[in-house]
């Protein structure tokens, strides 16, 4: 057995443990940073597969970002999971449907996959950033950049329709205070003397 066949069958054990034990885990913060493992053990596999950007993309933004976000979500909210695990058999059948479909289709694509090995393009000199930047930047600029304006114009409506004012919320206008006199702030009380007995 050749040395990245063992690193693959290594990192693709790791990454079938870590996605059993999101799953039966019964704590959701342990379930996530389970997660976590398994994006990181992805990660390794794409890159023994030379498929670096994909392996940095997924650790930067799924683990970087979004279990982050996970990890917030779960712990802020006070989610009652001993209620949602009472109906837990109900989603058996379900779970089951679904994991069968994708064992198929798994199945499908690796098999039609064997057949045509050796009808796949011409792999590019250097490294597929390099190559998916080339063409990303020289064929698809323009879908590029629309893709990249139109993320910008929700982010930009998720933050306009999401903002409300507060009224709790004190605000400093530094036009009035630069314009404030002292007579406006202090005020001079004269007062008699009082003499003790």
């Amino acid at each position: 057995m050749a040395f990245s066949t063992a690193v693959f069958w290594i990192f693709a054990a790791i990454l079938v443990f870590a996605a059993l034990r999101v799953v039966t885990t019964r704590n959701p913060v342990h379930a996530a940073l389970w997660l976590v493992l398994a994006f990181f053990s992805a990660a390794a596999i794409w890159l023994t597969l030379g498929a670096e950007f994909l392996a940095i993309t997924l650790v930067l933004v799924y683990v970087g970002a979004v279990m982050v976000l996970f990890l917030f979500v779960v712990m802020m909210l006070d989610v009652n999971f001993e209620d949602l695990r009472k109906h837990f058999r109900s989603y058996i059948p379900v779970g089951a449907t679904v994991g069968a479909l994708v064992l198929v289709e798994m199945v499908l694509v690796i098999v039609s996959g064997a057949g045509a090995a050796g009808e796949g393009p011409a792999v590019p000199a250097g490294s597929n950033t390099k190559a998916l930047g080339r063409v990303l930047y020289t064929d698809y600029v323009y879908p590029f950049e629309l893709a990249a304006v139109l993320l910008l114009i929700a982010i930009i409506a998720a933050i306009a329709i999401t903002h409300r004012k507060r009224r709790e919320t004190r605000y400093q206008d530094p036009g009035k205070q630069v314009k404030v006199r002292r007579e406006d702030r202090v005020r001079v009380l004269e007062m008699p003397s009082e003499k003790r007995p």
